[in-house]
């Protein structure tokens, strides 16, 4: 049995945000490996240092060290985690998350070469990061993040009205103020107009939000839930048509997948790793980003056009057939044993 050490934001029990930590860890486990998760401390200077101790502590008995590589101030646990591996001569696999690590690599040229030359290999989750590591010179593979398919139960979206649905951290970086921007210009022209936002508050952008919200008298039109388990926002995306992704860098976000395996047709910004994920007009809808005028037309346009919505809902499932977990396992397996 292979044992592997999982570097990571180990939040889930405490947060119920259901991350690609606990899908993955849940895929080793079934296939046999046996996996330590670190850390699920809340500060960060002591999520660090544990996440270092559970190296030192387990540095005889792991074959692998995995590590959830972001670009923000999370890539600095990742390099310090990488040269402790290192230094234990212990393998390690970082697995790119953050949509503005392009930025990173060349922000931070010597201490990315440190991660990423000196890895077992470096896994990405899109093709975006793929492109862009091959382009660094690193050795990357392609794996993306799974989905269990047969937990989502698909509904065709045909006949639609203007219910929104957004899903994400309520943070800077995922511009939850242009969802409010975008409702506000859809309330001149559906009375019924209505958006639910599901998720935690990360750095203070719910405030302004609900700010915006008040100044504008948008109370009646917009609900928020906090942070839901999957399995409960899947079901409330039922009373929801369409699915909105307002973010100004990413990835390739799961809740994103999540609502096309539901049959919800997406409406996102051109960002990141989304051009790799969404054909525009063929499995969801993609506008420029920071802009509610033509994020507005882009569901005005769905809304009066159901030829154009049952086609995005039946391709969108089409695409999240792609991520279904089956096709992950065997790609995990080949790197790891």
């Amino acid at each position: 049995m292979k044992k592997i050490l999982y570097i990571g934001n180990n939040f889930t029990k405490k947060s119920q945000y259901h991350s690609s930590m606990v899908t993955l860890t849940a895929i080793l486990i079934d296939e046999g490996f046996s996996v330590i998760c670190s850390s699920n401390k809340s500060n960060k200077l002591i999520r660090l240092l544990d996440m270092c101790f559970s190296i030192i502590r387990n540095k005889k008995k792991v074959d692998y060290i995995l590590i959830d590589t972001f670009s923000t101030l999370n890539f600095y646990y990742a390099l310090i985690t990488s040269q402790l591996a290192k230094l234990f001569s212990i393998k390690y696999v970082p697995i790119l998350h953050g949509g503005n690590l392009p930025l990173r690599l060349n922000k931070s040229a010597y201490f990315s070469k440190l991660i990423f030359s000196n890895s077992h290999i470096n896994i990405t989750p899109s093709k975006y990061l793929y492109e862009e590591f091959e382009e660094h010179g690193f050795s990357v593979n392609y794996i993306p993040n799974a989905i269990s398919l047969n937990e989502y139960n698909f509904m065709v979206r045909e006949n639609i009205h203007p219910k929104l649905l957004w899903v994400r951290a309520f943070d800077k970086t995922y511009n939850p103020l242009l969802a409010i921007k975008v409702l506000l210009l859809l309330k001149l022209e559906f009375n019924n107009i209505s958006l639910c936002m599901v998720g935690p508050d990360k750095d203070g952008s719910l405030k302004k939000v609900k700010k915006m919200v008040n100044e504008f008298n948008l109370e009646k039109n917009i609900i928020f839930t906090g942070v839901l388990p999957k399995e409960q926002w899947h079901k409330l995306s039922k009373k929801y048509d369409i699915f909105i992704n307002t973010t100004n860098i990413d990835n390739l976000p799961v809740s994103v997948i999540e609502a096309m395996a539901l049959g919800m047709p997406v409406v996102s910004t051109n960002v990141g790793g989304l051009p790799f994920l969404i054909e525009n007009n063929v499995d969801g809808i993609l506008v420029e980003p920071n802009n509610e005028t033509v994020f507005k037309d882009a569901i005005v346009n769905l809304i009066m056009n159901q030829s154009l919505t049952k086609k995005l809902s039946i391709n969108a499932r089409k695409k999240a057939e792609t991520f279904d977990v089956k096709y992950v396992r065997q790609k995990w397996k080949d790197v790891l044993i």
